[in-house]
Formats: structure tokens, C-alpha cells, sequence
């Protein structure tokens, strides 16, 4: 039950990643204007896309999972606090919220590592 649990919990917090990957392709240049009005060049929307899409798999599948959620965590608190601080508009500060519990989430499986389901697993050997 644990290692469903593991699996589900890394499906779900990776998804979020996946979906705005998906909407940032196909809002490319919304993406890259908003991005601009933030002081942040519209280019590094590509990198961003990328980082969306590889990391969340790896953590999913639990292939150097460590190292995917380290550098998610990252993201989610440069991003929150880039983005989303402005603490006067309460749809912000919910966003804000958001990027750092995810952060908070990442850096459990920067802790834990994942259970058996996983690429990455340790192999147990039993000698006889």
C-alpha cells in the first residue's frame, strides 16, 4: 500500500507541471509577454517548458528522483518568489502559497527518496 501511495503522491504533484507545460505551449507568446512584464526575458520560456515536462516525468517514474526534486523545489520557490509576491492581491498570495507547499512537497522526496516503484529502486539481494 505504501509504494501505491509513494507513486500516486509523486503522479499527482508532478502533474500540476505537466498541465502548465501543456498551456505554455499552446499560449506561447501570452507566456512570453507576461513573463517580459516581470523583468524576465520571454526566451527562457523554452528552458522553462522543458524543465516542465522532464523533471515531473523523472520524479513520476523515480528516475533520479532526488536530483528532479531538488531542482523542482527550486523552481517552485524562484517562480513564487518572482511571480507570485504581491500580497495584496489575495489571488497571488494563494498562488504564492502554492509554489512554496510544492516546494515543501519536493523536498520530501529530496528526503525520502520514493519506494519500490521506481526506476531507481535498491535492489535488495538475500544471501543464502
Amino acid at each position: 500500500m505504501a509504494n501505491l501511495i509513494d507513486l500516486l503522491g509523486r503522479l499527482l504533484i508532478s502533474a500540476l507541471f505537466l498541465i502548465s507545460a501543456y498551456n505554455k505551449i499552446f499560449s506561447i507568446d501570452g507566456t512570453m509577454g507576461w513573463m517580459e512584464g516581470f523583468g524576465i526575458p520571454g526566451f527562457l520560456i523554452y528552458p522553462t517548458i522543458l524543465l516542465e515536462i522532464i523533471l515531473p516525468l523523472f520524479v513520476i517514474v523515480g528516475y533520479k528522483a532526488k536530483i528532479s526534486s531538488a531542482i523542482l523545489a527550486i523552481f517552485c520557490l524562484a517562480t513564487a518568489f518572482i511571480f507570485h509576491f504581491d500580497f495584496l492581491d489575495q489571488t497571488q498570495t494563494i498562488l504564492f502559497l502554492k509554489n512554496i507547499g510544492l516546494a515543501g512537497g519536493f523536498l520530501f522526496i529530496v528526503a525520502n527518496g520514493t519506494k519500490d516503484w521506481s526506476i531507481d529502486r535498491e535492489k535488495k539481494f538475500v544471501r543464502l
